[in-house]
């Protein structure tokens, strides 16, 4: 057994919406650290190219908006015509709306819905043959979806259609999984806690407030969230196929609640 290439990535081209800022940059910056290529993309083009400039060589920006079935196959287009295969897709692009339940608007479920539940599935669609070309009995390719600890728990946030996307999409990942299995692709789902980003503001900006409630007594670092997606992107990870891996600290699986008897 070889475990020092356990983890490596190297030689594989990785593709990581939403990968200019939070949790996407963590995933990206891993992925880079370990030796693949990585297409950094997001809807702004100067936050692609900083990023990609500041993860060094082996970081590519690739703006463009999945947030539409267009924008995804334009996303799916561009990099077909840089590269003849595509080893792992991480879908982290993603939305939330809170309103209070008496006001919560449409637009709101709409915009949330599309892009955390509609764009995974239609990207993946999109870069379907990218990831099979990729793919071999040796080395799967990989699909990893980034859904939420809000998809498995209640908080007492009013984000109504975040909480059901994320519920949505771990339901989604299995679904996929069961099908592009045959094609020799694995997918399978990351759900963070807190971790900083402009999303979870709580956790960017009140960390040790948001830790108190948290078993681990900290919220995840780049390192939590990078080692999670490595894992599941290389062969230490090939034996997983629809899982979904809870990383944040213990807040679902470890934390004790009240007991039924006072």
């Amino acid at each position: 057994m070889d475990v020092s290439s356990l983890f490596r990535l190297d030689g594989r081209v990785a593709l990581v919406t939403g990968g200019s800022r939070g949790i996407g940059r963590m995933i990206a910056e891993g992925f880079v650290a370990s030796g693949a290529k990585v297409y950094v993309s997001s809807r702004r083009a100067d936050a692609c190219e900083a990023t990609a400039a500041a993860l060094g060589p082996n970081a590519m920006p690739l703006p463009h908006d999945v947030s539409t079935v267009e924008g995804c196959h334009a996303l799916a287009a561009d990099l077909a015509a840089r590269e003849p295969r595509l080893d792992i897709l991480v879908n982290n692009a993603g939305a939330a709306w809170g309103e209070p339940f008496e006001r919560f608007p449409e637009k709101g479920w709409d915009k949330v819905m599309d892009l955390n539940v509609k764009s995974p599935f239609f990207l993946t669609q999109a870069l379907h043959g990218l990831l099979k070309a990729a793919a071999s009995a040796e080395q799967p390719a990989k699909v990893i979806n980034i859904t939420s600890i809000d998809g498995q728990r209640l908080n007492t946030w009013e984000t109504y259609s975040y909480q059901a996307s994320k519920a949505a999409l771990i339901h989604l990942t299995r679904r996929m999984a069961a099908r592009l299995v045959g094609d020799r692709i694995h997918v399978t789902s990351i759900a963070p806690g807190a971790f900083p980003s402009d999303m979870n503001k709580a956790a960017r900006d009140h960390g040790g407030t948001v830790a108190q409630a948290i078993p681990a007594r900290r919220i995840g670092g780049a390192e939590d969230m990078a080692g999670a997606a490595i894992f599941l992107a290389s062969r230490a990870g090939d034996y997983l196929v629809g899982e979904t891996v809870t990383v944040d600290g213990g807040l679902v699986n470890a934390s004790l609640g009240a007991s039924i008897d006072g």
